[in-house]
């Protein structure tokens, strides 16, 4: 399986070597396409989520994932 980091270099080495215009404007239509969908809108509440996560942080408040199995197995127990 190829890294991101793979992909992206082998795109721009593709893009540098290629004489063809129309595949040039066919892959700036995707990117183009796919800009708008990456941006997320978040609600209040998951903003406020993720504000009281990285409050957590700072504070040390963390488990640790095999901490967090040995809660769950007890829980199950």
């Amino acid at each position: 399986m190829k890294t991101l980091e793979s992909i992206k270099n082998n795109l721009i080495d593709s893009k540098l070597v290629t004489r063809n215009e129309q595949l040039l404007e066919a892959v700036q239509s995707i990117f183009d396409a796919t800009q708008s969908e990456e941006i997320i809108s978040l609600s209040s509440q998951q903003i406020e989520m993720l504000a009281m996560s990285e409050n957590d942080i700072l504070n040390g408040k963390l488990v640790s994932e095999s901490e967090l199995d040995k809660r769950d197995l007890e829980w199950l127990s």
